[in-house]
């Protein structure tokens, strides 16, 4: 299994709804998506972080996560939702 983190920093200028928006949109591809096993996005960080909005993901394989990535689901919500509202992304995937 793979898991797949990221941590956004939002625009200055994102909707106060784009988090929720956001979260709503990406943990609704669970059972959308082979491979994809669970998807959770925090949208409460404490002050003293960095990031505004963070994705905890686990995938089936590698070639699952790949498959995602490429996946007409997943690029309608990363063009339309994430990008449009993210300065910022630092990405982690390991295997467990």
């Amino acid at each position: 299994m793979v898991k797949h983190m990221i941590i956004w920093k939002l625009n200055d200028d994102a909707s106060i709804d784009c988090k929720q928006e956001i979260k709503l949109a990406l943990e609704g591809l669970v059972g959308k998506i082979e491979g994809l096993l669970e998807m959770h996005i925090l949208t409460n960080p404490y002050e003293c972080s960095s990031g505004d909005l963070a994705m905890d993901s686990l995938f089936e394989s590698k070639e699952a996560l790949d498959f995602y990535q490429k996946h007409p689901l997943h690029v309608e919500i990363a063009s339309t939702l994430v990008r449009p509202n993210v300065s910022a992304r630092l990405s982690f995937d390991y295997e467990i």
